[in-house]
C-alpha cells in the first residue's frame, strides 16, 4: 500500500483482460458491476489520447446497506472502485483502496472488505 491508502498489484495480462477477469469474479461471488467505464475510449470520444484504464465499481448492497447506515460518510466510497490501467512502461497495475484506508478514513470498528483482495489477485493471474 502506498501513502495515499491504495494498493497496486502488478497484473499479468492487458488491461482489457484484467478487466474482464475482475468482472467475471466479482459476478460469480454475486456482486453487482454498476458500471464499467473504459477511461481510454471516452478520451479518445473527447479526441484526446490516453494509454489503456478502465475503472470497475461495484458492490454488494447486503453488505454496503449496514455499513452506509451505521457510517454515513462511507457512502462517499461506495461502491467500490477498481481500476486497471497501463502505466508509461507498458506494466499493467490493479489499483483499489486498501481496507484499513477505508477503516481509518471512516471510523470503522472493523477491517471491511478485506477478502476482496483475494478476488483483485486472481484477476491479476
Amino acid at each position: 500500500m502506498n501513502a495515499t491508502g491504495i494498493i497496486d498489484l502488478a497484473c499479468n495480462r492487458s488491461v482489457v483482460e484484467t478487466a474482464g477477469r475482475l468482472e467475471s469474479l466479482l459476478k460469480s461471488k454475486g456482486m453487482t458491476v454498476f458500471s464499467r467505464i473504459d477511461q481510454a475510449a471516452e478520451a479518445e470520444a473527447a479526441g484526446l489520447t490516453m494509454r489503456p484504464m478502465v475503472l470497475l465499481i461495484f458492490g454488494d448492497p447486503k453488505a454496503g446497506t449496514p455499513l452506509m447506515s451505521r457510517y454515513p460518510s462511507i457512502a462517499i466510497d461506495l461502491p467500490l472502485k477498481a481500476l486497471v490501467w497501463e502505466s508509461a512502461d507498458g506494466k499493467v497495475w490493479l489499483s483499489y483502496n486498501s481496507p484499513e484506508f477505508l477503516r481509518q478514513r471512516h471510523g470503522l470498528d472493523t477491517l471491511p472488505f478485506g477478502a476482496i483482495g483475494n478476488l483483485f489477485q486472481a484477476a491479476t493471474q
